[in-house]
């Protein structure tokens, strides 16, 4: 379009550029690792909502999580894949700002999520005996609630600032799915500013949120080497490794795609990135939290035995 106040209707998404001839190869592979994500995720959150003794905080948060990485993965691996299968596609302005908001609320819901754990754990091992006086079903709901209400709040600003840009050509994003860095390279005015306030936005909320973690397992760690039992201490680790495992990942990939110095990263090195984050996180939690949950894997164990049985006498 030529007048630069006027906003182009669609994008077009390229997606990957350099994987060529192996695009078969590539989406049958990340179609299995979907199948797998949502297949884990779904898993969990039954065994848990199925098991009564898994109707705890601890496996509330979990099944939670899990949920939220079904969700997640919705709005960014169907995306991935049809651009992979067609080579590109074309979005329009309107579905490309809602992907970007349910990406970012997503993934903000899921950070604050990751807290509400951290502080879970550090009430169970610092303060044990009043830990069913705080975690009470009423303040877990709060809480999860809560998480819901900043993720679904926090990226309006971001997505209306960036829908008022005016976007006249060329149209063409070189990412994965809608992001927001890719867009404002596209904008046909200056976005210092809104590059600004978006580094320091998510610099802030990052940075907060994981020294609070930080500060949580200080506390944790304190109370456990007080433990005169090397059992309990083992038992008391045990239950924060998985979390711990989960927190570095999230954390480690989300804040090298948005908090990151500048620097000459290359669309392809940032779409490797963004599979970081879409798809190997996702992919990893269920995998951590069965493995390394002797109550899930007692709970999947019970499940299949009952189902072997019920086949059985079905024959």
């Amino acid at each position: 379009m030529e007048d630069g106040n006027k906003t182009v209707p669609e994008f077009i998404i390229l997606g990957f550029s350099s994987i060529g001839h192996y695009w078969p190869l590539f989406f049958i592979l990340l179609a299995i690792i979907y199948f797998v994500i949502v297949t884990g995720n779904v898993s969990i959150a039954v065994l848990i909502l199925s098991d009564r003794h898994l109707h705890t905080p601890m496996y509330l948060f979990i099944s939670m999580l899990s949920f939220l990485e079904i969700l997640y993965t919705a709005v960014t691996i169907p995306c991935i894949l049809t651009v992979i299968w067609k080579s590109k596609i074309k979005i329009s302005f309107g579905n490309c700002m809602l992907q970007m908001y349910f990406l970012h609320s997503l993934g903000i819901t899921e950070n604050f999520l990751l807290n509400v754990m951290a502080y879970d754990r550090m009430v169970a091992i610092c303060n044990p005996l009043r830990y069913q006086m705080i975690m009470t079903s009423k303040h877990c709901k709060i809480l999860v609630s809560s998480c819901w209400l900043i993720g679904l709040l926090s990226p309006t600003t971001l997505v209306l600032s960036l829908s008022q840009l005016p976007f006249c050509g060329p149209h063409e994003i070189n990412h994965l799915f809608c992001d927001s860095s890719p867009l404002l390279e596209l904008a046909c005015t200056d976005t210092s500013s809104n590059a600004l306030t978006d580094f320091v936005i998510s610099l802030c909320m990052i940075i907060l949120t994981f020294l609070f973690i930080i500060v949580t397992y200080v506390k944790i760690i304190f109370t456990v080497m007080k433990m005169k039992s090397s059992s309990g201490r083992m038992k008391a680790f045990s239950t924060c490794a998985s979390h711990l495992i989960v927190v570095f990942i999230f954390y480690g990939s989300v804040a090298f795609m948005y908090v990151r110095p500048n620097g000459n990263y290359t669309p392809e090195f940032d779409k490797l990135v963004a599979m970081n984050y879409s798809v190997l996180t996702p992919l990893l939690n269920p995998i951590i939290y069965s493995f390394r949950n002797k109550q899930i894997k007692n709970t999947l164990k019970r499940f299949l035995l009952v189902k072997f049985k019920n086949n059985n006498e079905h024959l």
